[in-house]
């Protein structure tokens, strides 16, 4: 069975920037082989619609096949909400709180982002999962492009 990556917008504008694109590019080339099902979102899409056409464009062209959208649902905004309640980030970063929300809620194995200040850093993912476990929820792996780095296998 193919792990489930939630990935956010800032790892499809990482595919064009000259610092992420080494990781990130080679993410998408393993998407691409259906390595993983991807969880896109309704949050996603909104933060795409003024995008650059070529950040449009990449998201439009994956394979639909490995792709699940999610919308977003009363369940999400509610743990959304839950986690800026609990102060483990700022009311400015409730999409980023419901980016997480949907991938806790769809039991992602894997959020992937490049968000360093209010996503993928210890004291923020301890505080999201403490909500998470706190509400029944599993906790959710929250990595960069660079956990997915595939190296050779030289034994």
């Amino acid at each position: 069975m193919r792990q489930k990556i939630y990935i956010d917008t800032s790892i499809i504008g990482g595919y064009f920037d000259t610092e992420f694109k080494i990781y990130t590019i080679p993410l998408f080339e393993r998407i691409q082989n259906g390595e993983f099902t991807v969880l896109l979102s309704s949050v996603t899409q909104d933060e795409l619609e003024n995008a650059p056409t070529h950040v449009q464009e990449l998201v439009k062209n994956m394979k639909k096949e490995h792709i699940e959208f999610l919308t977003t649902t009363d369940e999400a905004v509610d743990l959304a909400n839950e986690y800026i309640n609990e102060n483990v980030v700022g009311q400015t970063s409730y999409a980023d709180c419901l980016h997480i929300a949907l991938a806790t809620i769809q039991r992602a194995d894997f959020l992937i982002s490049w968000n360093f200040k209010h996503i993928v850093n210890v004291q923020r993912i301890r505080g999201y999962n403490s909500v998470n476990i706190k509400n029944g929820y599993k906790q959710l792996e929250i990595r960069s492009p660079r956990d997915f780095q595939k190296y050779e296998d030289n034994r």
